[in-house]
């Protein structure tokens, strides 16, 4: 997010239980394959020309004894446990289906849908696996981390279990990539699962308006590199992208309308992918002051305050918390982001002087001793009162967090840590010391800035590969290794301070590769085994 004076910062969930971790081994590189489109828009795989899945069929299979032992399936995240085996692997064939036990096809029909369209194999509701058939099921509850899955390959068949659907989705991924990459998938045994709950892309849709295509693309290829989460940050001092029904006179044009959203979060549930919503406030409100300017921050001299809605006047929570009760039903996803970054009253010398109504206001609510930073904390714990009746997690900027005040942060609120350098910032152990849950968005590696202002650079994906582990929150230096329970995750955030800098294809463009090694970083906590170089270019192939 931006400042006023230009200072920038970054934005964020779906909290999902924190995936056990598996040790094991790592892939290497692979050919690549056509690409094609499904008829729900989604790239659809078939092997290389050699062999065609439409040819012939051998009449018989030499024995195992004649393979050499498989290796991993080579996949972006590279799968973290493989038990090799001797034998010809797995190809599409066409008589061969994607069946779904009768007993999971409320559960698992979609993910076999998608899977025999991108494969271009038959789908069916059956319990009898035939040769070439890829079977999806579900385990019982709890018998592996959450979005573990297993993957078998043998006799002719693969096999896909797990104790979720985000786990069977996340198999039926690695065994696409496989068969994108090298054709078929190798005999053998994959057991998988990520290291951090939390692995996604937050973009900034209000300074720059990209289209609901668009975004369900970038989706598409989330998912398959087992990405989950995408955070939308609809309303700043530019825009407000999204409609609203209770106060239209806000909203911008162009815009996301309603429709266009309930089709964006109903494939986000197909694939597996939280979206979190981001009504920014107190500050970032620019674009809802325009419509109402008499709820703007004044200070002591009667200069307006650019972005910032003045938390003294009940009005102004009264118009922030319709809004968020008319969007809580549209984003179904179990996640909200509050914003509380860049209060522009708090970045002066002295907010009681500059501020002498926020000040008298925050002793009346809090006692002789509070000050200002108390009655932003209060506006902030106010907005979480109304969503949490949802049973949404909690999410708010770090620098929205004070320290040695009276009023303190709910502690179910999750720290979306930035950055450092904003006033009011802290190092990432302050939070972490507190008990904090922390999600990284590191400006330093995992900011994408438009125009790259303030001595900010797009981010590379060799960067993030070779030298960003989600412990490292803040610079370059990661904190101790003791707190990595309490960090969930990271996303890249795209923010498009000066938007016309890119065309929304460049951002596809740019974004590709960051993406990619941030899905590696956040699925496997070891060190990368393939160069980056190998990496990047079986992303290159597997992203088509």
């Amino acid at each position: 997010m931006r400042t006023a004076t230009g200072r920038i910062r970054g934005r964020a969930i779906a909290t999902a239980v924190a995936a056990a971790v598996v040790t094991l081994a790592v892939p290497s590189c692979s050919a690549g394959a056509q690409d094609t489109r499904d008829t729900r828009g989604a790239p659809t795989t078939s092997p290389p020309a050699d062999p065609t899945p439409g040819g012939p069929t051998p009449t018989a299979t030499p024995p195992p004894s004649t393979y050499a032992l498989s290796s991993a399936p080579r996949t972006v995240p590279a799968v973290r446990e493989h038990e090799p085996a001797r034998g010809p692997g797995w190809k599409p064939a066409p008589a061969a289906r994607v069946l779904v036990a009768p007993a999971n096809s409320a559960a698992l029909a979609d993910e076999g849908k998608l899977l025999a369209g991108e494969l271009r194999m038959g789908y069916a509701e059956s319990n009898d696996a035939r040769p070439g058939d890829v079977s999806l099921a579900l385990g019982a509850r709890g018998s592996g981390p959450a979005e573990s899955y297993t993957l078998k390959v043998g006799g002719g068949r693969v096999t896909i279990t797990a104790p979720d659907e985000a786990g069977v989705f996340y198999g039926t991924r690695t065994l696409k990539q496989a068969v994108r990459g090298a054709g078929s998938a190798p005999e053998g045994t994959v057991r998988d699962a990520p290291a951090k709950p939390q692995r996604g892309l937050n973009l900034d849709i209000a300074r720059k308006h990209f289209t609901a295509e668009w975004i369900q693309a970038r989706m598409r290829e989330m998912a398959d590199m087992k990405l989950n989460q995408l955070g939308l940050h609809f309303s700043d001092d530019q825009a407000f992208r999204i409609q609203s029904d209770s106060h239209p006179e806000i909203v911008s044009t162009p815009h996301l309308t309603k429709a266009e959203v309930r089709g964006i979060t109903a494939l986000a549930a197909r694939l597996h992918i939280a979206v979190v919503p981001e009504i920014d406030s107190p500050g970032h409100l620019g674009a809802v002051l325009r419509a109402h300017p008499d709820l703007q921050l004044r200070d002591v001299g009667g200069r307006a305050v650019k972005g910032a809605v003045d938390i003294s006047n009940p009005a102004a929570a009264k118009l922030v918390d319709e809004l968020l009760r008319e969007y809580l039903p549209l984003f179904p996803a179990g996640a909200w982001h509050l914003g509380a970054d860049e209060y522009q009253a708090l970045v002066v010398r002295d907010p009681q002087a500059s501020f002498p109504q926020l000040a008298a206001a925050a002793r009346a609510r809090y006692g002789a001793g509070a000050k200002v930073q108390d009655l932003a904390t209060g506006w902030l714990d106010d907005r979480a009162a109304v969503v949490r009746p949802s049973g949404k997690a909690l999410k708010a900027w770090n620098d929205g967090f004070f320290a040695g005040g009276v009023a303190k942060a709910a502690p179910d609120l999750q720290v979306e840590y930035w950055t450092g350098k904003e006033i009011g910032a802290r190092p990432p152990l302050a939070y972490l010391d507190e008990g904090r849950k922390v999600v990284n968005l590191n400006d330093e590696y995992l900011y994408y800035v438009l125009g790259e202002p303030n001595a900010f650079t797009y981010p590379t994906g060799k960067r993030i590969y070779e030298q960003w582990t989600p412990l490292v929150l803040r610079g370059t230096t990661a904190v101790p290794a003791r707190y990595d329970p309490q960090i969930l995750g990271a996303r890249l955030a795209v923010w498009c301070d000066l938007a016309g800098a890119q065309t929304p294809a460049q951002v596809a463009a740019g974004i590709r590769l960051p993406l990619a090694a941030l899905a590696q970083k956040t699925w496997d906590p070891r060190p990368p085994q393939a160069p980056w170089a190998d990496f990047s270019a079986l992303a290159g192939r597997l992203g088509g």
